[in-house]
């Protein structure tokens, strides 16, 4: 999907703590990479501008950069990666296969920020991060304490902790699971060590669901904040007397751990037709999997139609039957995106989805990973004009408003406490 922000003006900044020398707090953002817009880079832009409300924000800590513009917010800030993102190909293919170079490029981004702190002190970090950034080590203050350092977790990283089978299926997946079993432990020691208190002086997480997994990988306690969902754009169908039209709808990336392959199964086993959002490294085994079943007379019920426009799946979040949801989630802003115009989820019951779908009011939970559970759950979920409404309700919980309050709230706490 191309995802385009359309935000209202920001407002006006706000006084915030001053910083060294009186001037207004000086903030550091981090992020893990930036490579597309996704569901993490739609949280680092609301973060980015609720932070110039706050202060001074130039910089932007990443391990990789792959230099496509992404919003005017992010675009605005100075990129630092460390010298060996630089080298041809390490933002783009090579990104996935460096990962046991990961705790090595943080510690170089961490020196990066100590000499920049050097030349003019940061009052506050903010990182966002799923895989290795929020393993920055802030800089010392002139008290000689850390510079408080706040991150927003997307999930402990997922390779290493909860979904190591999930990523070694598909193509390439053999050499994913060689290069997990043996680096995957020491991996996981040095995550569990940078999230200790000297590296994150506070924990967001995106869920209840990745709570729960920074206190299980991690050790920390983490406040729950929900990630920003543009309800103000997401909307339901105007007017009066709308029908929706008999297919389901999957949007997202087509990685092995969002499991494409349930629903396509479960919608040729419901005779629904399937009309799939999005692109990924699954792209083409899934297409060739779809052909395969139509050549054996099992009917071309599948439509691929790689990246929209913001608008486009607006459209099909507004025409859909049912939404499918089969992976399981840390949040899945998705899910919330078409229950905001309307549309009734079927969720796997695990995962953020615990927290975005009401079973039987909004959709339908199934516990099994299997195409038989997705069609039953999809046979007896709700629908019709009371469920497109109860679904708005429930979206509006989730707008960026109540996002962006809530980044302030604990930005401006950290910086009135100072270094920790």
């Amino acid at each position: 999907m191309i995802r385009q922000p359309t935000h209202a003006p920001d407002p006006p900044p706000l006084p915030g703590r001053a910083g060294a020398g009186g001037a207004r707090a000086r903030i550091a953002l981090a992020h893990d990479w930036l490579v597309g817009y996704r569901g993490g880079e739609a949280v680092l832009d609301r973060i980015a501008r609720v932070a110039a409300r706050l202060g001074e924000t130039h910089v932007l800590y990443t391990m990789f950069d792959d230099g496509r513009p992404l919003t005017p917010a992010i675009d605005a800030l100075a990129h630092e990666t460390p010298w060996i993102a630089r080298l041809p190909g390490a933002s783009g293919p090579l990104r996935r296969w460096m990962l046991p170079l990961y705790p090595s490029m943080v510690a170089s981004l961490s020196r990066l920020l100590a000499r920049e702190h050097k030349r003019r002190p940061f009052d506050l970090i903010i990182s966002t991060s799923s895989a290795a950034i929020k393993g920055l080590l802030p800089p010392l203050s002139t008290g000689g304490k850390p510079v408080p350092h706040l991150c927003y977790c997307h999930s402990p990283a997922r390779y290493l902790w909860s979904q190591s089978d999930e990523y070694a299926r598909g193509r390439h997946g053999g050499l994913r699971a060689m290069g997990l079993s043996l680096f995957g432990d020491r991996l996981r020691r040095w995550d569990r060590a940078t999230a200790d208190e000297r590296h994150i002086t506070r924990i967001l997480a995106n869920s209840t669901h990745t709570a729960a997994e920074v206190e299980r990988c991690w050790r920390r306690q983490a406040d729950v904040v929900f990630p920003p969902v543009r309800t103000e754009f997401f909307t339901p169908p105007p007017g009066p007397g709308h029908t929706r039209e008999p297919f389901w709808l999957l949007a997202g990336a087509l990685e092995p751990y969002k499991r494409a392959d349930l629903a396509i199964d479960a919608a040729r086993l419901a005779g629904r037709r399937l009309v799939v959002v999005g692109t990924g490294s699954q792209e083409s085994r899934l297409r060739a999997a779809g052909r395969r079943r139509a050549g054996q007379g099992g009917g071309d019920h599948v439509t691929f139609m790689g990246r929209v426009p913001d608008q486009e799946l607006r459209r099909l979040y507004r025409t859909a039957e049912l939404l499918i949801f089969p992976q399981v989630e840390d949040f899945g802003i998705i899910a919330v995106e078409a229950q905001a115009c309307g549309l009734p989820v079927v969720a796997r019951r695990a995962g953020g989805a615990l927290d975005t779908v009401i079973d039987g009011i909004t959709g339908a939970l199934f516990d099994e990973p299997t195409p038989e559970a997705i069609a039953a759950a999809a046979a007896r979920a709700p629908r019709g004009p009371t469920v497109a409404a109860a679904c708005r309700r429930n979206a509006e919980r989730f707008s960026e408003a109540g996002f962006d309050a809530a980044i302030l709230a604990h930005a401006t706490a950290l910086l009135n406490r100072g270094p920790a």
